[in-house]
């Protein structure tokens, strides 16, 4: 009954949203602090600036026929305007909030591509003594964390909240207890400043943040305001020291440079990331390769049959005795580097099984015997045998990766010859050793492999934020909630299981479903296809008159 409450509300409730949204007066910016940023004061400029609005519902309307039809980059540019129409097409402000899991993350990123603010506080600490995430304590840290990582994140970014143009906040999948706490804070910031609210898929901000600043409608948004226009380099940076790592044998990993960055800079547009692309989203809890259509639209080529590699990874680390700050993946890395890559003779999984699928069960059984016979206690002196150990793990488990990603290629490019992009995102995608191996296989079928920096692979604001600003770009918003705080016996949208897609390639395995996964959310691919249906048999929205129209019609009676 909660699974039907839940659909029914979302599909049954968006006509009457997007006609909430579209009979709202603009806002308008609150008066900025003495001192603010300057990308405050241009904003302020552009809401000072905004037209009356029919401009903007006509774009509306013209985006979400583009999205009905799957051409989300189509629509995510009609949604915006032309880089001459500064009404529509100037950059607007997303604040995002995560708290699925351990990290508690609060960013504003701008349409344009720019994080202008952004806070993050980690509970490494806090879990490290019990060998994973306790939910209770992550409850508890996120509780703590909350409100110092918005106010962080809203004054590094010199804007008030009023100054916004939306809330998106994780709603799924992930611990409940944690995700509630974003919920709350995010609800509680869209009633009280009249702010339309995102929902956000943890994995889907994963595969987008890729496109951050890489898009037809950053570009638009750039040029429209270059204040607010991401600093040449301000994500490639961060990930000078990991390409710097990868070894003189080594393919070079795609740096991608926001397009916005580059306008800003004067320099040549680099190449967008833009649908459809092949999608590599690796954590601790999901391996899944993915043919990613659009916002919310998603094919699955593979999925892990039983552990994730990040979970292959923090057990691993800790069968050799490792500290597991400020995670086990990132501790097994460094201490494989010291490692015989050979050192273990290990087998690569589902070496006869011709799919996309992966498997890291056995393999992870297998180190767990081997720690146990021969070092079974960690001490200095079985040092170099546990790195070696480590490199060995490390060698087979990337192995599987690359094999896999090999066929999700082919299978890629038979069914969607178009696809240019290799895009790898999640926590395991900061490894170095791992984006060294499968830039080779990008390079290999002529793809451009990309990267998130590795501070945006593991949870943080910025990703919802720019999921936020997809899905606000397509007009997938909810109207701002009534109150602050739910009523008492009031439903909050909680999604600890939510599957991204249940749309599967027909040569992926299909493997049954146990009792276990049974009770889960219609997934995210569902919905969308659900909502374009509704929408189609709703016919297209009744033209909503501008406030000032409204006025004028009355003055004339």
């Amino acid at each position: 009954m909660q699974r039907l409450l839940v659909n029914h509300r979302f599909l049954l409730g968006l006509r009457e949203r997007a006609l909430a949204v579209a009979r709202a007066p603009p806002r308008r910016g609150a008066a900025a602090a003495s001192g603010g940023s300057s990308a405050a004061t241009s904003h302020r400029a552009a809401l000072a600036a905004r037209s009356s609005g029919n401009t903007t519902r006509a774009h509306t309307k013209a985006a979400a026929a583009a999205a009905a039809a799957g051409n989300h980059d189509q629509a995510a540019a009609g949604a915006t305007g032309t880089p001459d129409d500064c009404a529509t097409s100037r950059p607007r402000l997303v604040l995002g909030i995560e708290s699925s899991c351990d990290d508690t993350g609060v960013a504003v990123v701008s349409t344009s591509g720019r994080i202008l603010g952004e806070s993050l506080a980690t509970q490494a600490d806090i879990h490290a003594a019990w060998g994973g995430v306790v939910p209770k304590l992550a409850q508890e840290a996120h509780e703590a964390a909350i409100d110092g990582c918005v106010d962080a994140a809203l004054a590094a970014a010199g804007v008030t909240p009023d100054q916004l143009d939306a809330v998106a906040v994780t709603i799924g999948p992930g611990l409940s207890l944690c995700l509630r706490v974003g919920v709350l804070k995010a609800r509680q910031l869209a009633a009280r400043h009249h702010l339309p609210l995102i929902p956000v898929h943890h994995m889907e901000a994963h595969a987008l943040v890729a496109r951050l600043g890489a898009t037809p409608f950053a570009v638009e948004a750039a040029a429209a305001d270059p204040a607010l226009a991401p600093p040449t380099g301000s994500l490639a940076a961060a990930d000078s020291a990991v390409a710097g790592t990868l070894g003189a044998g080594s393919a070079a990993v795609d740096v991608q440079l926001t397009a916005a960055a580059a306008a800003a800079a004067g320099q040549p547009q680099p190449e967008l990331v833009q649908f459809p692309f092949l999608c590599l989203l690796i954590s601790g809890g999901h391996n899944l390769l993915l043919l990613v259509e659009g916002v919310g639209q998603y094919v699955q080529l593979g999925t892990t049959l039983d552990d994730a590699l990040g979970e292959a990874y923090d057990k691993v680390a800790r069968l050799l005795g490792l500290d597991l700050r400020p995670s086990g993946g990132a501790a097994l890395e460094a201490f494989a580097r010291d490692g015989d890559p050979l050192g273990l003779p290990l087998s690569v999984p589902m070496q006869r099984r011709p799919t996309c699928d992966f498997s890291y069960a056995g393999l992870k059984t297998a180190v767990r015997l081997a720690i146990e016979e021969r070092c079974p206690d960690a001490t200095e002196e079985n040092r170099q045998l546990r790195a070696d150990i480590a490199a060995s793990f490390q060698r087979v488990a990337v192995q599987h990766l690359e094999d896999r990603c090999r066929r999700a290629v082919q299978w890629a490019q038979e069914s969607h010859p178009e696809v240019r992009h290799l895009v790898v995102a999640g926590g395991v995608a900061a490894n170095a050793y791992v984006r060294g191996r499968l830039s080779a296989v990008a390079a290999d079928a002529g793809l451009r492999l990309v990267c998130p920096p590795p501070r945006l692979c593991t949870d943080n604001g910025v990703m919802v934020a720019w999921a936020g600003v997809e899905r606000l770009q397509l007009g997938l918003v909810e109207p701002p909630p009534p109150s602050s705080e739910p009523g008492e016996g009031e439903w909050v949208d909680l999604r600890p299981r939510w599957p991204l897609t249940d749309k599967k390639d027909p040569r992926s395995y299909s493997a049954p479903r146990s009792a276990k996964k049974k009770r889960v959310f219609t997934s995210l691919t569902q919905l969308m296809q659900q909502q374009a249906a509704q929408q189609q048999q709703a016919g297209p929205l009744p033209e909503v008159p501008a406030p000032e129209a409204e006025e004028q019609a009355a003055g004339a009676a």
